[in-house]
């Protein structure tokens, strides 16, 4: 049986693990994504928005809510891909 964990637990767990950041510059359609939480950042600069943390939760995809990308969890993918792979923001993942 699980623990129900606090907002402050999951916080701390977020700084200790690398957040994917995603951009969809040009324009598609859906992307697929290896992971349920991620960033989005609409295009890549200038042309992004408030970059954002989203988190599918318990569904399998999810629409950004500033530039609505459509975003589907591929369990296939590993944490740092996507599909179209150049969605995925690899030089910002290394922190």
């Amino acid at each position: 049986m699980f623990a129900a964990r606090s907002a402050s637990e999951k916080a701390d767990d977020m700084a200790h693990s690398i957040v994917p950041h995603l951009a969809n510059d040009q324009g598609a359609e859906k992307i697929f994504i290896g992971v349920k939480e991620f960033q989005c950042m609409g295009a890549r600069a200038p042309y992004d928005h408030p970059h954002v943390y989203l988190d599918m939760g318990a569904d399998s995809e999810l629409i950004c809510p500033y530039c609505s990308t459509l975003y589907r969890f591929d369990p296939k993918l590993s944490p740092r891909e996507a599909r179209p792979p150049e969605c995925a923001l690899r030089h910002l993942e290394t922190a």
